[in-house]
């Protein structure tokens, strides 16, 4: 008998008394893959201080099939990390075993639920040792057969292989039963090892449930040298207890009353006092080796009146504040000559990594950067952010510290047409917790919201425009997340005009406009989006007959709805100007007016509302 079964047996007796005492939970999905963490864990390969889960020489764990979560702390039991008592709390509220693992387990890298995402999560994490920190751990992702039709796993492979990480594995729990019956490609393990070999991975097929075969496969996985490993493992959902085994119906059920007795009585016998010994990893030093080049620690000097895109100054305070935030990592989906982040790859080339057309992957591989310590900026068009927004939603619940730029958003880009116009960006960064939303309206101001967010804590997002705009503010200017700019402002105005972005000059131009008919009107920059300067909107309210916001967004979610976060509970009269129909190709000021956006739109709503229309 390999010296491992009587863990093995023990860990599945965990799985199996915590998820009855919690009376749900997937404990089958945790037996597929019992033998092969047992074999990872305490077979001699994985390294790590359980002593500080937080040290950089640990190897790192991430299961991507986070509904295994009781195997999760079944393991960390029987590593004499959680006793017996701690375990039967799985699932109940206040206890740090929850339903999927979150961050109030120590031992969690990432949180993980939302299927296909572990992988991406472990390529981040894989890079940063590979090509930040320069260090030896190694990174292992336990992922499932059903999640494997997720498109951001194979997005994840491709990268995986295009920077040869072989400091990387996987390991596939083919144990061919997803949630309602067969997966995709059931037990055949070859199906599975031909499309991932194919991406450019070494592949290492095993039984499953043979522990010296799954010891031997991780540690020929060592040896493997410029590219990946994927064990392929062939599993039974519930190994271990006859009645379970291969059974179609036991997804996400628990084993209760007479069936627990039958489940706990077909392990055997259980040495409950057994634990299993992790080893202990080698101590190096993160490499801090990055050059950082003479000047760019400088702040940018724009001249006010001059004209440049917010999208350009990202770009170029990028470069400036790493002397001051030299754990910055900047990723970008293969549009950097757009985005402008290419700026930064030019000047440090060794902290920019290309994560092409994949987004999902990209916002998934920032995570595990994140999660290993760095401040990852990661850009593209703001349309192409949504495709990734459960990589985003998901991020938050592993304390992200993610700073999204997304560019060329709204009607403003032009002739590209309506499939490209960002328009739905804001409302979604705003659903996230604790989010900043940023929209600078200028290239000073984009300059400075780009350190603030360096030296925030959480997920933020930048929206840039793509067009060239005036600037507006001088090198003094400070912009505080959560603060606004009153850029226009008299004891007589009739109207406060709310405005970020390219709306925010329209609103300018709209000014002087009523201006010659002798009507003044209040304009506020509202560059930080989330939070609102509930100060200043408030009072804005007090003074002036009504609040005008206008946005180049949809309606639903945008600077509009957020204005009107700031008076709940207390009257105010707004009006918004959004973008309420589809756009088309056109020049940017034909599609201004088009959607009723532009400066002689807000005039006419101007004139509507000082009129009483």
């Amino acid at each position: 008998m390999n010296q491992l079964d009587p863990l093995a047996r023990l860990v599945r007796y965990y799985i199996l008394e915590s998820t009855t005492a919690a009376g749900s939970g997937h404990p089958t999905t945790s037996m597929s893959a019992t033998d092969l963490t047992v074999g990872l864990l305490f077979g001699g390969v994985f390294k790590a201080d359980l002593n500080d889960p937080s040290n950089v020489n640990n190897d790192r764990l991430i299961f991507s099939k986070g509904h295994a979560a009781p195997l999760l702390y079944a393991l960390y039991g029987a590593a004499g990390r959680l006793t017996e008592e701690e375990l039967l709390d799985l699932r109940k509220f206040g206890s740090p075993l929850e339903g999927h693992p979150t961050m109030a387990f120590p031992y969690t890298e990432s949180a993980t639920g939302s299927l296909g995402q572990g992988l991406s999560i472990g390529i981040g994490m894989a890079m940063n040792a590979k090509y930040v920190d320069e260090l030896p751990y190694r990174t292992y992702v336990l992922t499932g057969d059903s999640e494997l039709a997720e498109g951001s796993i194979w997005e994840a492979l491709q990268i995986g292989a295009h920077y040869e990480l072989d400091n990387i594995v996987a390991i596939a729990d083919v144990n061919r039963l997803g949630q309602r019956g067969e997966t995709l490609y059931g037990h055949d393990v070859e199906a599975v090892r031909r499309r991932i070999a194919a991406f450019g991975w070494e592949t290492i097929v095993i039984d499953g449930h043979d522990l010296d075969a799954v010891v031997q496969a991780f540690e020929t996985a060592l040896t493997v040298k410029g590219k990946p490993v994927y064990i392929i493992a062939r599993t039974l959902k519930g190994k271990g207890v006859p009645f379970l085994e291969d059974k179609n119906g036991w997804h996400g059920k628990a084993a209760m009353g007479d069936d627990s007795v039958k489940a706990i009585a077909a392990l055997g016998d259980v040495d409950r006092s057994l634990r299993g010994t992790v080893a202990k990893p080698e101590t190096r030093e993160a490499s801090r080796s990055v050059p950082v080049r003479q000047g760019d620690e400088k702040e940018i000097a724009y001249s006010v009146g001059d004209s440049v895109a917010t999208r350009r100054a990202y770009g170029d305070a990028l470069v400036r504040i790493f002397p001051k935030h030299p754990n910055m990592v900047v990723l970008d989906a293969e549009v950097s000559n757009s985005t402008y982040s290419d700026a930064f790859q030019a000047a440090y080339p060794d902290r920019f990594f290309e994560m092409f057309v994949a987004e999902q992957n990209m916002v998934g591989t920032a995570l595990g950067f994140s999660r290993r310590g760095k401040k990852p900026f990661v850009s593209t068009f703001a349309a192409f952010l949504t495709r990734a927004f459960d990589q985003i939603r998901m991020s938050q619940y592993s304390n992200a510290n993610i700073t999204f730029a997304g560019s060329h958003a709204g009607v403003s880009i032009g002739e590209d047409g309506a499939s490209q116009m960002g328009l739905e960006d804001l409302g979604m960064f705003r659903a996230v917790n604790g989010s900043a939303v940023l929209y600078p309206s200028d290239a000073a101001s984009a300059d400075k919201l780009v350190e603030e967010t360096a030296k925030r804590t959480g997920v933020a997002y930048i929206r840039t425009t793509r067009m060239a705009t005036p600037v507006l503010y001088d090198a003094n200017e400070t912009f505080p997340i959560g603060g606004s700019k009153t850029v226009r402002e008299s004891d007589h105005d009739a109207v406060t005009v709310i405005g970020a972005g390219v709306t925010l000059h329209e609103a300018l131009a709209a000014y002087d406009e009523l201006d010659q008919e002798g009507i003044t009107i209040r304009v506020i920059d509202l560059y930080s989006v989330k939070p609102v300067d509930v100060a200043t909107l408030r009072k804005a309210a007090e003074d002036t007959q009504a609040l005008l916001t206008v946005e180049d967004h949809y309606p639903e979610g945008g600077i509009g709805e957020a204005v009107r976060s700031a008076f709940d509970g207390i009257p105010a009269t707004i009006y918004s100007l959004a973008v309420r129909r589809i756009a088309r190709t056109g020049k940017p000021e034909e599609l201004l007016d088009y959607v009723e956006i532009s400066r002689s739109a807000i005039a006419k709503k101007v004139r509507e509302i000082v009129n009483g229309a």
